[in-house]
């Protein structure tokens, strides 16, 4: 299965010195490349762009009417393309603001690492046809809904890998 990724991050975003600025773009496109194989995303490109509570906030805002900061929004497409390489699915697009990623590892009590996978594989979800309606993620509450219980079974498959050091 080919798949692509694009990953942005946002200059705001760069402040925070989480990671090392040049490979954390490059371990996130292995991290989601091995994620949408595992989803049997094929043949599809999605782009990732990290960035600060204001922007998700105003995507937010903008396209949910809800004004309010969130860790991850995902942008379904579907659109159809061709290249040199042959035919692709734009999947979508997910924003994701680590300004929230790193809040809520700290409420969840697990490390960044977990927390910022978990959104990628949610946002993922997503992309893929995925909802959770009301159900959210709960320190201490086993999900039930299908999207949040096979996020939670893709995170643990992934367990050993590292996006920030």
């Amino acid at each position: 299965m080919d798949n692509r990724v694009l990953v942005s991050v946002d200059d705001d975003i760069k402040k925070f010195s989480l990671c090392d600025e040049k490979e954390f773009p490059f371990k996130v496109e292995r991290f989601l490349k091995k994620a949408m194989e595992c989803l049997h995303f094929d043949r599809e490109e999605i782009s990732v762009l990290f960035c600060t509570d204001s922007f998700i906030q105003e995507l937010n805002k903008n396209y949910r009417g809800i004004d309010s900061v969130t860790d991850v929004l995902s942008f379904e497409n579907g659109e159809e393309y061709e290249d040199e390489d042959g035919a692709w699915i734009c999947s979508g697009d997910i924003a994701i603001s680590l300004e929230t990623v790193l809040k809520n590892a700290d409420y969840f009590k697990v490390e960044h690492n977990i927390e910022l996978k978990r959104v990628l594989i949610h946002g993922l979800l997503h992309l893929n046809g995925f909802d959770h309606g009301e159900e959210h993620i709960e320190m201490g509450v086993s999900p039930s809904c299908e999207m949040l219980v096979l996020q939670e079974k893709i995170l643990q498959e992934f367990a050993d890998f590292d996006l920030w050091n």
